[in-house]
């Protein structure tokens, strides 16, 4: 059957592509704005018809109305990472959790420790060669389509074509629908003095000629705000924004000092505004690639002075940052940051940054303890962990001492609370 053929025959509507969704399925969807709204609200719709069926995703961007505690026995979110549309739902328990590394996700597919019976996916419009691109979301997604029973997209011309390994052909989907909308577009996180603080320290310590990997937050992107007079600095990271676009824009961003797929960015999935997506159509400098690539510390390390870049919500003495739940409430997940950590330690010159503001709730509450929050999930080991900044300075803690990372993160604590830690670590036997 020509392509054109095939076209026609396996176009439908979100209504009709649910049929295609079984009793105890688990669908997986991308990361973010790779959601694909046609689709998820029309199994919202539908949910009540559906037993069992569960909906795995990173990051969900928009709350459907299938996140309803009184349908999770017909349709049930699956969190690899909470944001704001799931979180409340996972602090109350109706909506599920998968910890996980970001890199490992594909594997765990590959081996059936996550189920993948359906793909839901946004996609670009098809090729003159029948190739439609995910570019917003690679991530996990490449290796649930390989599994899947089911392949359903939706095409929109909106989304761009991107290269790297991101295509999946007419031939392999079951079913797609197309739409028109407007893709999300997601805005830089506000700064302020505090951000613009720990970002100058950060910058201060990153070279011409590093290979950067930042992550999503107002922290990491007040150190890009201050990046634009760098030179040669390469993207080897998993999420593309607009940050990255204004170092490109500024030309500070080149990629050519890369030893690693030198000239290239590389990403696996993509969060901004409809000018970055216009800048990810077709271009020749950037890759997304499956999380498996982005993100493995092996392939990653090989980039020479690769800077990783991300917050944390607490840290303790020894150095364990507990970056995904406040104690034992569940906030957002492990994500990339344990991946590219230990990338940035494998690197020839790598720095991996932690920051953080040194207080919460208008001072009145340290993000430095002596020991983490009961229940805190560790997301970065003390094994791991390398610099860290708050807007009162940078510790170096790889290769300290206990005492030594004690008294290195007590000194960039908020001033209020530098005594008071320093007793705390006394009366534990840390100083």
């Amino acid at each position: 059957m020509t392509i054109p053929a095939l076209y026609q025959q396996k176009r439908t509507t979100p209504a009709e592509a649910m049929r295609h969704v079984r009793d105890g399925d688990f669908i997986i969807v991308p990361t973010g704005v790779g959601e694909p709204p046609s689709l998820l609200a029309a199994l919202s719709e539908q949910r009540r018809d559906f037993h069992d069926v569960k909906v795995g995703q990173i990051l969900a961007m928009r709350k459907y109305a299938y996140l309803d505690p009184e349908t999770v026995d017909h349709v049930r979110h699956v969190a690899f990472f909470y944001g704001g549309a799931t979180r409340a739902g996972g602090q109350a328990g109706w909506v599920d959790f998968i910890p996980n590394y970001f890199s490992e996700i594909p594997a765990q597919i590959n081996r059936g420790q996550i189920a993948a019976d359906v793909v839901f996916a946004m996609a670009s419009a098809m090729d003159a060669h029948g190739y439609f691109s995910i570019s917003l979301g690679a991530d996990y997604t490449m290796a649930a389509i390989a599994k899947a029973r089911a392949v359903v997209l939706e095409v929109n011309p909106n989304v761009p074509y991107a290269f790297g390994n991101n295509h999946v052909h007419i031939s392999q989907v079951t079913a797609f629908v197309e739409s028109s909308e407007p893709v999300l577009e997601v805005g830089l996180p506000k700064i302020g003095p505090v951000q613009e603080a720990i970002g100058k320290s950060v910058a201060d310590l990153i070279e011409d000629g590093s290979t950067l990997q930042i992550g999503y937050g107002g922290i990491p992107d007040a150190v890009v705000m201050q990046l634009t007079s760098k030179r040669d600095l390469g993207i080897h990271t998993e999420m593309i924004g607009d940050g990255i676009l204004t170092l490109v824009e500024a030309g500070a961003v080149t990629n050519r000092r890369k030893n690693y797929l030198p000239g290239k960015m590389i990403a696996t999935f993509a969060l901004g505004s409809s000018k970055l997506y216009r800048f990810m159509d077709r271009n020749p400098g950037l890759e997304m690639h499956p999380v498996d690539f982005t993100n493995d510390p092996a392939l990653a390390g090989q980039n020479d002075k690769l800077v990783a870049i991300n917050a944390t919500l607490q840290i303790d003495l020894l150095g364990q940052c507990g970056s995904e739940s406040l104690g034992c409430a569940p906030y957002s997940g492990t994500g990339g940051q344990s991946d590219f950590v230990r990338a940035a330690n494998r690197s020839r010159g790598g720095k991996a940054f932690i920051v953080l503001p040194s207080t919460a709730k208008n001072d009145s509450i340290s993000r430095i303890v002596p020991v983490l929050s009961p229940g805190t999930h560790v997301s970065t080991s003390k094994n791991d962990i390398n610099y860290v900044v708050t807007e009162h300075g940078v510790a170096q803690l790889r290769g300290k001492s206990a005492k030594q990372r004690a008294r290195e993160l007590i000194a960039i604590a908020h001033p209020n609370f530098r005594a008071e830690l320093t007793e705390q670590a006394r009366q534990a036997g840390i100083l």
